[in-house]
């Protein structure tokens, strides 16, 4: 699998890379481990980015969850920071292409939310696709 944003991910000197299985209980294993390498990465609970990042993570990969499970029966969990920029995407097998669309549709907001979340920091998101295997990564970079 070429895991697009994976050269991106390289240029950061700090990195965590997770694959789990497409189900609930990822969304939490995820988190946890995210917020875990942000303090190891000297990026307070208290920053303004910790939060809405670690939010952004958890729709990210529930989304994953919720609406590729059938065609992926994991997603790839990816994390950077360096001292000015920190780096999330959720990879998953499945073709469709979301909408990065500041629109919300369904429940929650879903991509919306992340999209608002993303301007509202300053960061940029964007689908990146997979063409090995037809999957794609939802990357979200965020000024630190």
């Amino acid at each position: 699998m070429a895991l697009p944003g994976l050269d991106a991910l390289r240029a950061l000197p700090r990195r965590l890379v997770l694959t789990l299985p497409a189900t609930g209980p990822s969304v939490r294993v995820a988190r946890e481990n995210a917020e875990q390498a942000l303090r190891e990465w000297g990026i307070a609970p208290r920053h303004r980015v910790a939060d809405p990042a670690l939010l952004i993570l958890a729709e990210l990969v529930a989304n994953s969850v919720r609406h590729a499970a059938e065609l992926s029966p994991s997603v790839t969990v990816v994390l950077g920071a360096s001292p000015a920029t920190l780096a999330l995407g959720v990879h998953d097998r499945h073709p469709e292409q979301p909408v990065l669309s500041p629109e919300r549709t369904g429940p929650g907001g879903g991509l919306a939310t992340v999209l608002e979340l993303t301007r509202d920091l300053g960061g940029t998101a964007s689908v990146l696709s997979d063409t090995e295997d037809d999957g794609k990564t939802v990357w979200i970079d965020l000024p630190l």
